[in-house]
């Protein structure tokens, strides 16, 4: 019998049901298969109906029927391990790395590496998604917390559900931000034009907030520190792109740059502090400027 559990994501829009959830965001299996394979959900540890809406941010497990079942494949994927006990684990994504998998994607990513850490087989596999508390773009590099118990997890999970997880990124962005201090409070919703992306609204969407300090600028571009105090999907991204500083190399939100035509995107989880499981107080876990950030920067430091 598969088994999946994830934080729902707090920026689905209102409404939304379960089953839509599973089918249309998660992606794990369709609508009309949901009866058939007898799928059972529990929402916050209380088993619930296929038509339970969701608000986001809940702690999802979901089991059901398979004639075979499609275990995630472990693989030997390298990581940057900085940190490592008997029930979590802290590592330094690589850009381009993928998270989560997704349909028709069951290898390469984050998650078939973590399994191949912890099992090293299918047999002692942990499902489809290990251990995995939060996202990261694939695109944006830097810390990231797993689990390797469900009981972890969940102390992770209540943590980033309550937002006591201090996270902070760098970011080199086009233009110079108005003030040195500041903050962003806009909703974010998904987009009208393109469902797979994400606009700031006056009027509906889910509450987000992001402080954001001027650490350096070169003419017209920028370095960044960023404390988002929620955690939508593409918060700072689109934040960014509203205040009128998209990311450098942002594909989705940014524009091209004829100065740096080549460059990625330049957005890096710096620091993350919460509690472990069986400590009393928060640890920080940090990790330095990846070498595309200082390869741009040393250009920008002999043009300006």
């Amino acid at each position: 019998m598969p088994f999946f559990s994830c934080t729902v994501e707090e920026s689905i829009p209102p409404g939304l049901r379960l089953d839509r959830y599973i089918s249309e965001y998660l992606k794990l299996i369709s609508r009309s298969q949901i009866k058939a394979k007898k799928l059972k959900a529990h929402l916050n540890g209380k088993v619930i109906k296929n038509s339970r809406v969701l608000t986001g941010g809940e702690f999802l497990e979901l089991s059901w029927d398979e004639a075979e079942c499609n275990f995630l494949i472990p693989e030997n994927i390298p990581l940057d391990i900085i940190y490592e006990d008997k029930r979590v684990i802290v590592v330094n994504k690589a850009q381009g790395l993928v998270v989560h998998p997704g349909a028709g994607n069951r290898q390469g990513t984050l998650a078939n590496a973590l399994l191949y850490r912890r099992a090293g087989n299918v047999e002692q596999g942990l499902g489809i998604r290990p251990g995995i508390v939060h996202r990261l773009d694939k695109d944006t590099s830097g810390v990231m917390i797993a689990a390797w118990d469900e009981k972890a997890h969940i102390f992770l999970s209540e943590q980033f559900k309550a937002r006591k997880v201090g996270k902070t990124y760098a970011a080199l962005v086009k233009g110079c931000p108005k003030d040195k201090l500041g903050f962003i409070d806009k909703k974010i919703i998904r987009s009208p034009r393109d469902r797979k992306t994400f606009t700031v609204s006056d009027k509906s969407g889910r509450p987000s907030l992001t402080y954001f300090r001027l650490v350096r600028s070169w003419g017209n571009y920028s370095l960044l520190l960023l404390r988002p105090k929620t955690g939508r999907t593409h918060q700072l991204r689109v934040h960014l792109k509203y205040l009128g500083n998209p990311i450098l190399g942002d594909p989705i939100y940014g524009r091209e740059d004829t100065a740096f035509p080549n460059v990625t995107l330049m957005l890096h989880a710096k620091s993350l502090s919460l509690v472990l499981p069986g400590f009393n107080k928060p640890q920080k876990f940090r990790t330095p400027l990846p070498e595309r950030f200082r390869e741009v920067i040393h250009v920008l430091n002999r043009r300006y």
